[in-house]
């Protein structure tokens, strides 16, 4: 995950425009029209996947065929590590988004374990059922792993290794 986002971050710093960062509709710095509210996930998610692409050498057919499995660990990697949230879930703590919205919603236990621990009750079972269901998820994101590495050369499973696909 870690790795993501730092090539997520080297991909957009080398394409950002920098006369052209952080100025509104009018040209001021700052302005509403600018910056963050502009920023394309999907974009970023492409540039991620050829950087991933040109890291294993593969041609356009064969990520064309691989690509999926590598979308499902990154995305059970999201659910093992994570809970479940996406990147902006983090913006704070508890049990709510800033934008007043349940992070947790798509993840009983979580939710679960956050009211115990909003309420101060039942903490120990909610914890145990969060853990129970999170090594599920590992369990689940391992045998995606192995699909993967069983379809790799030694070459790009030690790619996959680096980039965190695999351990």
């Amino acid at each position: 995950m870690t790795f993501v986002v730092a090539l997520a971050a080297i991909s957009l710093s080398s394409s950002i425009d920098v006369s052209a960062q952080g100025r509104g509709e009018r040209g001021e710095r700052g302005g509403r029209g600018g910056g963050r509210g502009n920023f394309d996930f999907s974009e970023m998610r492409a540039r991620i996947m050829d950087s991933i692409k040109d890291r294993f050498g593969f041609s356009d057919a064969e990520f064309k065929a691989i690509q999926p499995l590598i979308e499902d660990i990154q995305e059970k990697q999201r659910e093992a590590r994570t809970g479940g949230r996406s990147f902006a879930g983090f913006g704070g703590f508890g049990g709510r988004s800033g934008r007043g919205g349940d992070r947790d919603a798509g993840n009983p236990e979580m939710s679960a374990l956050q009211k115990a621990i909003e309420s101060g009750n039942n903490i120990e079972a909610k914890l145990s059922a969060f853990r129970k269901a999170r090594a599920k998820k590992e369990a689940v994101l391992k045998k995606s792993q192995e699909t993967l590495k069983s379809v790799l050369t030694i070459k790009q499973e030690a790619v996959a290794v680096t980039i965190g696909l695999i351990p």
